[in-house]
């Protein structure tokens, strides 16, 4: 659910949650107001809360206790200390409201769409729910790699954010920034196991890889050793089946750019599947120029 302002040419919302008129109670006075604007900024343990408003602590944690009840606020973390466990709290969303009567269908908000298949579960009700990495720009991994992969990611962002009702900002890390916590996520990979080395962890895993120098279709044993060919894949998170992966890159940043022009001009093509099996994700592009200026700026697709 999103609360939506429009305001001259701009449409401003926030994910917001259902709550009713009883538990709208707990959100009435003053005091309760200024703790969840606290909390909607970060997550803190009573006792701080109380120090920073001035407040006696049994004050704060009565209202803690109703707001928690009423599903306002959650725990995100727990510390010891002093010998006890100290919780610290966070809104569950932004924005509450009390609704009095049925939803009504509605056409007026074309700003909003609903996002396909093929990009849940990275996007889910309207917001990104995936880590986005790609490669350092600076020399690192074996080969002193340096990417210029990340321009291209800029369109790909752009084009996720046509999907997104909400978008506090983009959640992306190049891949020498990644921990193993990290890789739990759903994630969204850009460019080749040269340069995002987190795609060369991944690659062994994807059913269109990176071979030799080649990218190799273990769909129908193809070989493209073009290095305008990139490779386009979604399939189970290789480090966490329960998420996903979604991976668009190039043994070269042609191929890799190859792949997200895909996305730009040709998306539908690419949530219809592998043309020998629909039923996977997985799709190999080859960039062409077009205007003869030694840039790509079309594909086709290979299979």
């Amino acid at each position: 659910m999103f609360v939506i302002d429009k305001q001259k040419n701009e449409v401003y919302s926030l994910p917001a949650k259902e709550i009713s008129a009883e538990h709208a109670g707990s959100i009435s006075s003053e005091l309760a107001q200024k703790i969840l604007n606290l909390l909607a900024k970060e997550a803190m343990y009573p006792i701080d809360i109380a120090k920073t408003l001035k407040v006696h602590e049994q004050k704060i944690y009565y209202h803690i206790r109703n707001l928690e009840k009423a599903g306002i606020i959650k725990i995100v973390k727990k510390e010891t200390r002093q010998g006890a466990t100290a919780n610290f709290y966070v809104i569950t969303e932004p924005a509450f409201v009390v609704r009095f009567k049925e939803f009504e269908a509605t056409s007026k908000i074309g700003q909003i769409r609903n996002e396909s298949d093929f990009l849940e579960p990275f996007i889910k009700d309207g917001q990104l729910n995936a880590l986005i990495i790609v490669g350092s720009p600076d020399p690192h991994g074996p080969d002193k790699a340096r990417s210029r992969d990340g321009y291209y990611g800029m369109d790909l962002a752009l084009f996720l954010g046509t999907f997104l009702n909400y978008v506090p900002k983009f959640n992306v890390k190049l891949d020498t920034e990644v921990r193993d916590g990290d890789l739990e996520n759903n994630l969204i990979l850009i460019g080749g196991p040269v340069v995002n080395k987190v795609v060369e962890k991944a690659n062994p895993k994807l059913p269109i890889r990176f071979e030799e120098g080649n990218i190799k279709s273990t769909i129908s044993n193809e070989i493209y050793p073009q290095d305008e060919c990139g490779l386009i894949v979604k399939t189970k998170n290789p480090f966490n089946r329960d998420k996903y992966v979604l991976v668009a890159a190039g043994k070269r940043f042609s191929g890799t750019r190859a792949a997200i022009i895909a996305f730009l001009k040709d998306f539908n093509k690419i949530t219809d599947g592998n043309v020998h099996n629909p039923s996977i994700k997985a799709k190999v592009v080859e960039g062409v120029d077009l205007d003869s200026d030694g840039i790509i700026d079309d594909i086709e697709f290979r299979e």
